[in-house]
């Protein structure tokens, strides 16, 4: 099964996709991982990549998609991949089909979590970091046991910088207006299903894996 998932910051995509591939042995790729690996491999599409990179300029589309090309190529996609963070329009998304269609495989379904832009505001602004371990709490839903402490590794926790109101609130402004003309693009197609993201991570799993099954029997 191959997959695309789409879902705005702090929509809880990571957490799906993880629970993805435990669940049915998937391999996630995001674009950041392809980026890393390109260029540490010094790939053709890396070195092309790496130029625009080392100016500061933005990469070009036609190389992000040489990327993608590259990495879907791999044999350990064979049994299937969860696509996170590409495609980010719908030129991006008319050549995933083409390279697909290429190596005679095909997208299969994709997942857009849908979550109420003022709850992803109360969930990212809430979110609180150990700088030593990494591990997230929130305010609300999961604070420490004890305060400014990390009851994992005893370190300390802190807000990141990006983690405040006016920056939350650009950041779903970008995401949607880079993102509803993909969610146009799938939508006719029928491989496009939407998932409520405000609910628990368990029963939006729930959703998920019912949509998962219906696209693998070939029925939405």
């Amino acid at each position: 099964m191959n997959l695309v998932l789409l879902g705005p910051p702090g929509a809880g995509k990571g957490t799906q996709a993880e629970r993805l591939v435990e669940k049915y042995g998937l391999v996630q790729i995001s674009t950041g991982d392809m980026f890393r690996a390109a260029l540490a491999q010094k790939t053709p599409m890396g070195l092309e990549a790496k130029k625009y990179m080392d100016s500061g300029a933005l990469v070009p589309d036609q190389v992000v998609e040489g990327l993608v090309a590259e990495r879907l190529s791999a044999d350990d996609l064979r049994s299937g991949f969860i696509l996170d963070g590409f495609p980010r329009n719908t030129h991006q998304a008319d050549a995933l089909d083409r390279i697909l269609s290429d190596d005679g495989r095909r997208l299969d379904l994709v997942l857009n979590i849908v979550v109420d832009p003022e709850l992803l505001v109360e969930r990212l602004t809430g979110r609180r970091v150990c700088r030593d371990c990494g591990y997230n709490y929130h305010v609300s839903f999961n604070p420490p046991a004890e305060e400014n402490t990390c009851v994992a590794c005893g370190g300390e926790i802190y807000q990141r910088d990006d983690d405040n109101v006016a920056t939350v609130r650009e950041r779903l402004r970008v995401y949607e207006e880079q993102t509803e003309p993909v969610i146009d693009y799938y939508r006719p197609t029928g491989r496009l299903v939407d998932i409520d993201g405000s609910a628990s991570p368990d029963e939006v799993f729930v959703d998920i894996v019912s949509a998962f099954e219906r696209a693998g029997t070939g029925t939405r």
